[in-house]
């Protein structure tokens, strides 16, 4: 079995990025993240603190969490990553600009051997990799919500990603425990092109008052056997989250990705979701 990377990077300490850290960390990786200010370092930290946690009380950890913990640091900028870091993960939002911007930064600021991956859901890998010198040495990896405990990471493959690069991306998501689909790169990947497309067809559900959500989760959730309905997992996700990735779609693959008219006005209401309290779902 590969083993894990002895140096990683995490571009953004979100839920997301706290995420993949703890997941490195617990493999045995040092993780250096990169969160500007003293406020949001501290914050990506308690996060990742606090996922340790959880993974212990479900006996998920092989050793104290304050020694994975331990292996975690943050910096301010990512001028700032390890040069001789084997791989750096970009975890920022769904947004092509900012992501482009850091990839390059980071790819200044690592050797030539790094591994490039961003954690995109959605966005063109291959555009992403326009924005750097080195496109052989970067690819998608697409890790779910929640990292620690997910199953799964969709490797997303561009025209120019070498072998070689996808060879140790795949060695280091089983390190993770976990298991890797690959797919070349197209609007949605897989994962997020079929998830979305059922979610929106949920949404219209509701908005046409077709059932309830808990009535519409409950059909695929006992009748085909979804671990959790479509709604619900909006919620998890976030519906902000959810309609930046139908509005990329639209643009990219047509009126059948259109966001329901239900999904834009919870946005504009704040209604996102468990993080704001209030989706589809209210949560305490």
């Amino acid at each position: 079995m590969t083993s894990a990377p002895a140096v990683v990077g995490v571009i953004g300490g979100g839920r997301m990025g706290a995420g993949i850290a703890q997941s490195f960390a617990t493999a045995g990786s040092a993780v250096t993240v990169v969160e500007s200010g003293e406020q949001a370092a501290a914050a990506a930290l308690d996060r990742v603190a606090a996922g340790l946690k959880r993974a212990a009380e479900r006996g998920a950890l092989a050793e104290p969490a304050e020694e994975v913990l331990a292996r975690v640091t943050t910096v301010p900028s990512v001028d700032a990553l390890p040069s001789h870091a084997d791989l750096v993960v970009e975890a920022v939002p769904e947004d092509a600009a900012l992501k482009a911007r850091l990839l390059a930064a980071a790819e200044q600021a690592v050797s030539p051997g790094t591994v490039l991956a961003s954690n995109t859901s959605s966005l063109s890998v291959t555009d992403l990799a326009a924005a750097l010198t080195r496109p052989a040495r970067f690819l998608g990896m697409h890790f779910f919500n929640p990292v620690p405990a997910s199953e799964l990471v969709e490797i997303v493959v561009a025209p120019d990603t070498g072998a070689d690069t996808l060879d140790a991306a795949l060695g280091w998501t089983r390190c993770l425990d976990k298991k890797d689909v690959v797919v070349q790169d197209s609007p949605g990947f897989a994962s997020s092109r079929l998830g979305l497309a059922l979610g929106l067809e949920a949404i219209r559900m509701v908005e046409e008052g077709v059932a309830e959500p808990d009535a519409i989760d409950d059909a695929m959730r006992l009748g085909y056997k979804h671990p959790m309905g479509p709604l619900r997992l909006t919620d998890l996700v976030g519906l902000d989250v959810r309609l930046a990735i139908a509005e990329h779609l639209h643009a990219t693959l047509g009126e059948r990705f259109a966001p329901p008219r239900l999904l834009r006005e919870k946005v504009a209401r704040g209604e996102l979701g468990r993080k704001t309290g209030k989706g589809f779902y209210t949560w305490e």
